[in-house]
């Protein structure tokens, strides 16, 4: 587990040697992680809105014919509220407050549960797709004063532990009637986001994984799975950031080397298609690309992999 905290710490010193980062890539990058937390992080909890149906709606306002006023609210509510963590970055995590939190859950919550957004429920939560015995509420305020006492006290731990321990201790002590993942994942990503790394993504992919690894927590199992998970999602949005910053390969002629993401083209030589392909497979939402300078650029090679099974599965052409 070291050994992947000390790989974070040397891709963070990497990101840190390319500072100050372009402003147009900041903002490029920024742009695709509102869209990509806000989707993943609402389909975790069950919200059916693709990526591209909440990127409609986040960047430009459209209602999505079909989708239910709530999910609607949810995805510009978790874009508010991520707002709201950006005003906190400047902040050391000594200096978060318990009011900090309820507002990041008041703002979840805003329109769709009114009398309960940013207040501690008074009633006792049970989780569907578990059998794990929540706190009583009762005990809510003074796990919570508990809580606030760990978070910005002395820590010497690496940001990824505390941001993902952050995020299980909130999570576990389940203080609000709804938006419990919501809040942890956004107060776990303001603890990164304060010591220079970029946010972390749980992807839909990984919510089983993602749900068991805390359910195995809870049950007193051990962390290292929630660990791995959020470790490695820490390294994928690093990844992210350096990639983007890399200089463009000189010549398509020469082979592709083994790495996370892919340009465009480099894609399009893959899948033996034209670039042109490959930016309507985008389009149509079925593959994953972050977007910089107006084009896609930057696609996961783990996304990629699922689209040629997926290609495979369908005995859809490439060519389609």
């Amino acid at each position: 587990m070291n050994n992947k905290l000390s790989l974070l710490t040397q891709k963070k010193q990497k990101l840190d040697g390319f500072r100050p980062l372009p402003l147009e890539l900041v903002k490029n990058l920024d742009e695709w992680f509102k869209v990509e937390l806000t989707y993943t992080s609402n389909a975790i909890e069950g919200n059916t809105l693709t990526r591209a149906e909440t990127a409609l709606v986040v960047e430009k306002g459209i209602t999505v014919q079909g989708k239910s006023l709530t999910e609607h609210l949810e995805a510009t509510n978790h874009v508010d509220a991520l707002e709201y963590v950006k005003t906190l970055v400047g902040k050391k995590r000594q200096d978060i407050t318990e009011q900090d939190i309820l507002d990041i859950n008041r703002l979840i919550l805003n329109k769709i549960e009114a009398v309960n957004a940013g207040r501690y429920r008074t009633q006792h939560a049970r989780l569907t797709e578990t059998d794990v015995i929540l706190p009583n509420p009762v005990k809510i305020p003074e796990l919570m004063e508990e809580f606030m006492g760990w978070l910005v006290g002395d820590n010497s731990d690496h940001v990824a532990k505390i941001g993902a321990d952050a995020h299980f201790k909130l999570v576990s002590i389940h203080p609000f009637s709804d938006g419990n993942g919501r809040t942890s994942r956004l107060l776990m990503n303001l603890l990164f986001m304060q010591e220079g790394y970029p946010p972390a993504i749980v992807r839909k992919e990984d919510r089983l994984a993602y749900i068991n690894s805390l359910e195995k927590a809870q049950k007193g199992g051990g962390l290292d799975d929630f660990y791995n998970l959020i470790y490695e999602a820490v390294d994928r949005s690093l990844d992210i950031y350096l990639e983007a910053l890399q200089p463009e390969r000189e010549s398509l002629a020469e082979p592709i080397p083994a790495q996370r993401f892919y340009t465009t083209d480099e894609v399009a030589r893959l899948l033996q298609v034209d670039p042109e392909s490959v930016r309507r497979y985008v389009r149509r939402g079925i593959l994953r690309a972050v977007k910089l300078g107006g084009k896609f650029i930057r696609i996961d090679k783990a996304d990629l992999d699922r689209f040629i099974e997926q290609l495979k599965t369908t005995r859809t052409g490439l060519t389609q």
